[in-house]
């Protein structure tokens, strides 16, 4: 009996996601920006919705802050950005493989988080910056090498991967046991989350990647951060979800950190203005570059693939 009703949930439940997913996606497409703009990669048509697509790189200087203007960096869309989306929509696509992964995460989303979940599904891969946007934001060339960095909730490792190859040593922390095992496949040296900073090691970068606004404690991880760089060259690179609403994942539920950094403005440049100046300079770091991306993760059974915002910055400790 047991079996047999949970053989009616079963086809209840992939009946509903078909239903589900009809209702969002229509007879071919799901997203019809994500459509036009993958075909429009292949025409460049200026007409196209691809454009859209520039909004999100879009910043207006004279809303910055006199100190934070003169270090804005443009970005644009490139070929490496492409790439991902194309693969993002492409795995949307696979019907039976979304199918399976929706059923999983009902399953366990009340005590595994969606980090870990993803980790076993080895899907939810992050793109946060080209290897070219990367050079450009560090001014370094693409032969560049630096002796050692370290990439804290390092997640899968994807984005580690673009930073990882300008140093001859790579760290990297994380929280979930599953992302740990990505990490260790790609012969990563992992670190405790809460004995990085004790290590004596001391970095020439340290990636902070939409980290700040899912940390318990913020304020004392940037302090942390700043006493493991090296003296002068040592440099921090930080991206942050904007507009900026701090919650920590705790199993399956979110909650408020310890810390709160409460940051003021309603645009993204003024965002960006008060971190600069009221944030990162009173806890010790100046503004060398910032930029605007999109923050992309891959899609599901609904979505090509998701975006948030991000300013990304190259933070340098001064006294």
């Amino acid at each position: 009996m047991r079996t047999l009703i949970f053989v009616a949930w079963l086809l209840f439940y992939v009946s509903f996601l078909l239903g589900m997913r009809k209702m969002w996606t229509g007879k071919y497409v799901r997203s019809p920006l994500a459509r036009a703009l993958f075909m429009n990669m292949e025409t460049d048509s200026p007409e196209s919705p691809a454009h859209e697509v520039q909004q999100w790189y879009h910043c207006s200087p004279d809303l910055l802050g006199e100190q934070v203007r003169s270090r804005f960096v443009q970005s644009h869309l490139d070929e490496d950005t492409q790439a991902f989306l194309r693969r993002s929509m492409e795995k949307s696509s696979w019907l039976f493989t979304q199918l399976y992964h929706s059923l999983f995460s009902t399953i366990f989303s009340p005590i595994v988080s969606r980090t870990s979940i993803n980790g076993f599904l080895g899907r939810g891969s992050m793109f946060v910056f080209s290897t070219e946007q990367f050079q450009r934001l560090l001014r370094i060339e693409p032969e560049w090498k630096g002796q050692r960095m370290l990439d804290l909730g390092a997640g899968d490792g994807g984005v580690t991967e673009v930073m990882g190859r300008h140093f001859h040593e790579v760290f990297a922390t994380e929280v979930s046991t599953p992302m740990k095992w990505h990490l260790q496949r790609k012969n990563y040296s992992l670190l405790g989350v809460d004995e990085w900073h004790r290590t004596g090691f001391q970095y020439d970068l340290i990636s902070c990647l939409n980290l700040l606004d899912r940390c318990d404690e913020p304020l004392q991880l940037l302090q942390d951060i700043r006493r493991s760089l090296v003296p002068h060259s040592g440099r921090l690179l930080l991206a942050a979800v904007l507009p900026f609403q701090p919650y920590v994942e705790t199993g399956g539920a979110w909650v408020r950190p310890k810390e709160h950094i409460k940051v003021q403005g309603k645009t993204w440049e003024e965002q960006v203005t008060h971190l600069s100046t009221d944030v990162f300079l009173k806890l010790g770091f100046q503004v060398e570059a910032v930029t605007r991306l999109p923050y992309l993760c891959e899609g599901d059974m609904y979505k090509d693939y998701y975006m948030l915002d991000d300013a990304v910055f190259v933070l340098k400790p001064h006294e």
